[in-house]
């Protein structure tokens, strides 16, 4: 028996998440499938990130064990040559039996794409969330500084989180203009049920002048989801890199 890493890129848009649903597609779903055709063995991935629908990544992990004689770092060739092309594999290789990609010690760093216009660009649609409105960077970066740091999180989590704890750590959290896009960029050990985007919906509303940027702190220490701002749309959401700590 051996275990392997898989490094995993995807467009979500057809997609119902990452994590297995009955009879919707998912991308655990396919790597599943085409491992389990591929092995002749009933393959389960376990995935580090388990992003929600519409959401796009360019290295989450996976591993799964298998007693393929296959070398580890050949998986990414046999698989995609059969997954479909909004699934890739960007690396394979053969990891301890222990390492388990959820409770290792990580960092992981998601962008949140905001385009603001006058009309929408159709080839951006599914990958930034536009809107009309001008934001105020200066100030969403000001409101961003009070969630820096180890907190609890729970008014920036969905109520339907299973989460044993609602407390992680925010290591950078960076608002910046990129052209006519503004990113909001974090990283942190760890987000929660729809945190990220719960974030990025705040700032919007402190960047449209709704919330000032001190009141950021208050919203934290509240702990009520109710007093953060809306979920934002999951298209403008990726996860742009993952790093595993002391190795």
């Amino acid at each position: 028996m051996k275990r392997v890493k898989l490094i995993v890129a995807y467009d979500g848009s057809a997609y119902c998440g990452f994590q297995v649903q009955p009879k919707a597609p998912t991308i655990e779903g396919e790597l599943n499938k085409h491992l389990s055709s591929l092995l002749g063995e009933d393959i389960k991935v376990i995935g580090a990130s388990r992003t929600d629908a519409g959401v796009h990544a360019l290295c989450n992990v996976a591993v799964f064990d298998t007693e393929s004689g296959i070398p580890g770092e050949k998986f990414s060739y046999a698989l995609n040559q059969r997954l479909p092309e909004d699934i890739r594999i960007m690396g394979a290789e053969e990891v301890a039996l222990d390492f388990h990609p959820r409770h290792c010690d990580s960092e992981k760093t998601y962008e949140y794409r905001i385009t603001v216009g006058q009309f929408p660009v159709p080839t951006k649609r599914l990958y930034s969330y536009f809107i009309y409105h001008s934001l105020d960077v200066e100030k969403m970066q000001q409101a961003a500084e009070y969630l820096i740091g180890e907190h609890d999180f729970k008014s920036f989590c969905s109520v339907k989180t299973d989460a044993e704890s609602t407390v992680r750590t925010i290591y950078d959290l960076k608002v910046e203009k990129q052209g006519e896009d503004i990113v909001v960029r974090v990283r942190g050990n760890g987000f929660l049920y729809n945190m990220v985007r719960i974030i990025a919906g705040t700032l919007m509303e402190v960047g449209k002048g709704k919330i000032k940027p001190e009141k950021m702190q208050e919203i934290l220490q509240s702990q009520e989801r109710q007093q953060a701002g809306p979920t934002a749309p999951p298209q403008g959401l990726m996860l742009v890199k993952y790093e595993i700590k002391n190795r």
